[in-house]
Parts: structure tokens; sequence; C-alpha cells
């Protein structure tokens, strides 16, 4: 398997984690994101929704890099979904924790950078 493949499956593994994370102790990994209102069931259900999406979305371009198949469209959905969290974080500005902007740009554009600088090399 080409470096290329062996990083894109190290990076989609622990997208794989944390959306297990998000699963299983959501008020955990959110509260500086969404604040204190994370420990109620109002939160917790899209916050485990989200982690669905990421456990599904990376095990599928998981599987993909495993088979030779294309992981490009994967990574884009993937960003999308980065971007997705950082506009609708901006958008609940003023209801959401101080901070909580900038943190989730930093680590959902980050991620997003991370799989597009992985789609740039990976079959390439």
């Amino acid at each position: 398997m080409p470096a290329s493949r062996i990083a894109a499956v190290a990076v989609l593994a622990l997208r794989i984690a944390y959306g297990a994370g998000l699963l299983v102790a959501p008020a955990r990994l959110a509260r500086r994101w969404l604040g204190d209102g994370v420990d109620g069931p109002a939160a917790q259900v899209p916050l485990r929704a989200l982690g669905v999406r990421e456990i599904l979305l990376h095990t599928g371009a998981g599987i993909a890099a495993l088979q030779g198949a294309p992981l490009r469209p994967w990574l884009a959905a993937s960003i999308a979904g980065d971007v997705s969290d950082i506009a609708w974080t901006a958008a609940a500005r003023s209801e959401l924790p101080d901070g909580a902007v900038g943190a989730t740009a930093v680590v959902a554009g980050g991620s997003a950078l991370v799989s597009a600088a992985v789609a740039v090399v990976v079959d390439a």
C-alpha cells in the first residue's frame, strides 16, 4: 500500500475514534464547543448523531482506502462536514461560550486541512 494511503488510513482512524468518543462521552468532548448545555439529552442526541456521521463516513473511506478505491470523494464529504460545523457554530456564536467559534475553527478547520492535504497526495 502506498505511503499516501497509509497516511489516509491513519487520519481516518483518528476520525473514527473521535466519532466513537462522541457516542460514549459527548458532553466531555463538546463542553468547550457548546457550553454547559451538553449535559442534557437535547444536546447529546445531535452530538451522538455527529459521532455516527464521523464513524460511518470515515469507515467508508477507510474501506475504500484499503480496497484501492477512490478516496477523494470521501475526503471531500469529510471536509464539507467540517466546514459545516464551523459555519453553523459561527452562526450560533451569540448562544455559545466565548471562544467556541475560534476553537471550532481550529479543530474542524485543522481536520479539514488535514483531509485536504491527504486528498492532494492520495492517488496522485
